[in-house]
């Protein structure tokens, strides 16, 4: 994993905050990978192998042609989970090769349970093993995970335990998702004013608080979705030391004027390495659909207009920081 800017620690935040300066865009590209619309080159190349070889295969491509662009590619679990044992063998070849290619890597699967409930998941996205011993047979695990608060804060805590080789591991809270059905929970009022959301957003701040890395950045993050932009500047006072992972940009119809206000003021946290303007923002911005599936399914040189739509993606972003 690249340690760019000096932070040469072991904290997620200063991990991803290395990355992002390393690329000059706070952009992630979310791998959530569809049997149904994936290129015919791909599909027709060994097709007895049935589809999570041709999902392995197009995973691989999209991240070679994104690499050197974008700082962090998102997988989305349950893309590979529905295929059983091999889905998920071949979700965890997969975040190795993305390692290995230097991209951050955060596993989108959303988990939340109790206890040595939650511990078990800690264990699968992080540390996940092939052999029944413990340790035996260990594969790479993701940097970071999704997790849900909603069952309390205490459920998050096991997922920051470190991991096996010792280096911290990221969480990212479910604050304000994207989706319509959200307002229904999130946007309830309190007895004492808050939203639900603003609540989960004070709760996320206070566990985070022990865990910043040189950035001054949190290795508890949030999930603050762009089609929620409203709530975007009152979130981020909540939060000023959170990394807000935003997904719903581009196809779920988020724009960059929507990012702004999530954005974190240069400087605020105090960041004790060399300062990255993109970093600085506290934003890692998710594209999907808008990126991985930029081709005609008969397109020959499908990775071509994959680069393409992510040049275009980290181009954007960058217009944040003028």
């Amino acid at each position: 994993m690249p340690r760019a800017l000096g932070l040469n620690t072991d904290h997620f935040s200063d991990r991803l905050y290395g990355a992002i300066g390393a690329t000059g865009t706070p952009g992630c590209v979310g791998l959530d990978p569809v049997y149904e619309r994936l290129p015919g080159a791909v599909v027709n190349a060994k097709p007895e192998f049935g589809p999570t070889w041709a999902m392995l295969l197009f995973s691989r491509g999209v991240m070679e042609a994104v690499a050197g662009l974008i700082p962090a590619i998102k997988f989305q679990s349950a893309c590979f989970e529905r295929y059983g044992a091999m889905g998920l063998a071949t979700l965890h070849q997969l975040v190795s090769v993305a390692k290995s290619m230097g991209f951050v890597v955060i596993l989108d699967a959303k988990r939340g349970d109790i206890g040595v409930t939650a511990e078990h998941y800690a264990a699968a996205s992080f540390d996940p093993t092939t052999e029944p011993e413990a340790g035996k047979g260990r594969v790479g695990g993701a940097d970071a995970l999704t997790v849900s608060g909603y069952l309390g804060m205490d459920t998050v805590e096991p997922f920051l335990k470190p991991r096996g080789d010792g280096l911290a591991r990221g969480v990212f809270v479910l604050v304000r998702t994207s989706n319509p059905g959200s307002d229904e929970v999130q946007s309830l009022r309190l007895e004492d004013g808050r939203t639900v959301a603003q609540m989960m957003a004070d709760h996320v701040a206070e566990i985070g608080h022990a865990s910043r890395g040189l950035c001054g950045l949190s290795d508890v993050g949030a999930v603050v979705g762009a089609t929620k932009s409203g709530e975007g500047a009152a979130l981020r006072a909540r939060m000023p030391d959170q990394y807000f992972l935003v997904p719903g940009y581009g196809a779920q119809g988020g724009t960059i004027e929507d990012i702004r206000p999530m954005m974190r003021r240069a400087g605020r946290g105090g960041s004790e390495g060399p300062m990255s303007p993109a970093a600085e923002a506290g934003v890692l911005v998710t594209a999907s659909r808008s990126v991985i599936y930029a081709f005609e399914q008969d397109e020959a040189h499908w990775q071509a207009a994959v680069r393409s739509a992510a040049e275009r993606f980290a181009g954007e972003l960058r217009g944040l920081l003028e």
